[in-house]
């Protein structure tokens, strides 16, 4: 993904918007909480644990594949996966977002879910359906659209899974 791989280790990426243009939707408080302090620490953090591992020099991607299902990288891959996962959320978001999908989207999302309806009800299942901390995401797995649930760090990209849209439940 490259607004994922395009961020630095070394510091957070500014927001393609400022802060409070997503409200109502997002409080400018919330956006505050999640970017300024918790995706903040996350790359923070990834930035003190790689210096001198073989992923110094590596893309955020990278990373998260090489040290995904690695005990001895969790701290690593914990900090990895959430930078990740947070700068695909927020690169995702658009002040008065919401427009409708595009036809050949929607087309899409017609063939793979049955109807426009019956994706955003399997969307929003997914997001409450998600115990704790989480991610819930449209992917493109094997050729077709589907719905998918990730916890705390864990990112599509390690089951193969290209992530289109994501909520941060």
């Amino acid at each position: 993904m490259e607004n994922a791989t395009v961020a630095s280790l070394h510091q957070l990426l500014p927001l393609p918007y400022a802060e409070g243009t997503l409200e109502p939707v997002i409080s400018r408080r919330t956006v505050e909480l999640h970017y300024g302090k918790h995706h903040r620490a996350y790359v923070d953090t990834l930035s003190r644990l790689i210096p001198g591992t073989p992923f110094a020099n590596a893309s955020l991607d990278e990373i998260v594949l090489r040290t995904a299902r690695a005990p001895e990288h969790l701290g690593i891959f914990n900090n990895a996966g959430q930078a990740w996962n947070h700068a695909f959320y927020w690169r995702s978001l658009r002040p008065a977002g919401g427009a409708p999908a595009s036809a050949p989207l929607l087309r899409r999302l017609e063939a793979d879910f049955g109807s426009f309806d019956a994706f955003k009800q399997a969307l929003a299942a997914a997001a409450v359906g998600q115990f704790g901390s989480g991610w819930a995401w449209l992917v493109l797995e094997r050729g077709r659209l589907r719905v998918a649930r990730t916890s705390n760090a864990d990112v599509p990209l390690t089951h193969q899974h290209t992530p289109l849209l994501c909520i941060d439940v």
